[in-house]
């Protein structure tokens, strides 16, 4: 069995994951970031859905009670529960073409980095197996009195994510413990994600809480720079 194959199946399994095709959650987001965006703290708890064999994800409500996000890398919308179209966005990222870490966001930068953080986020480690995905093993890391093994991945360019390179700490119970990425469409920003608190949820393991770090240039999080904070709760798969 493959490094790989180990941390899937400390994950849950890749056939079980296989014969599921969503998951929600409720999530709760805050940090650094989003000020520095000019948007306003929002601590509301909101419900998380995404797909595990397309790249789309929603998130309600999003801007009024009766709204909610639907994403995938070619197009954003916000609709309203009956589908209605309030909004809508083809090729979403070119929205960030030149934007730099403080440039302002609006609405719908907003909803597209919801959705293909949330998406990444709720389909690790198993988006790792996506054909074109790409996976070396790098020198282990050392924290405390812990070694992990690292997994670097290269995503193909279909999928809409932080950016192209990507790195993935396992702990000696093959449990996610970190996730690095540069975020292209914040200036291309450095950040170092700690998974912690792990929960199940029809048999998959996942953490329910992240925090997403600045990182220094030893590869170390900043603890003063807290950019992003997810909390995950009442998780489903189906």
């Amino acid at each position: 069995m493959s490094f790989l194959d180990e941390v899937l199946e400390a994950h849950g399994g890749f056939d079980r994951w296989q014969r599921l095709s969503r998951v929600e959650a409720d999530a709760v987001t805050g940090g650094g970031l989003f000020p520095l965006k000019g948007l306003m703290p929002d601590l509301s708890t909101r419900r998380m859905t995404v797909w595990l064999k397309e790249e789309r994800a929603s998130v309600a409500p999003f801007g009024a009670a009766d709204q909610r996000t639907s994403f995938t890398p070619e197009r954003l919308a916000i609709e309203k529960l009956d589908g209605a179209v309030v909004a809508e966005w083809a090729f979403p990222r070119n929205a960030f073409i030149g934007h730099g870490l403080s440039t302002a966001w609006r609405a719908e930068h907003r909803a597209y980095f919801n959705g293909y953080a949330m998406w990444t986020y709720l389909n690790t480690p198993f988006l790792l197996k996506w054909d074109g995905v790409a996976v070396e093993e790098e020198e282990p890391w050392h924290e405390g009195n812990e070694v992990w093994r690292v997994l670097r991945a290269y995503l193909p360019g279909r999928l809409a994510s932080h950016g192209p390179l990507q790195r993935f700490y396992f702990g000696p119970d093959r449990l996610l413990r970190r996730h690095d990425y540069n975020v292209e469409v914040a200036g291309n920003f450095a950040a170092a994600q700690l998974t912690t608190d792990y929960i199940e949820a029809n048999g998959i393991k996942l953490p329910s809480r992240r925090r997403a770090f600045a990182m220094g240039p030893d590869r170390r999080p900043i603890p003063e720079l807290l950019m992003v904070a997810i909390d995950f709760s009442n998780v489903a798969y189906s």
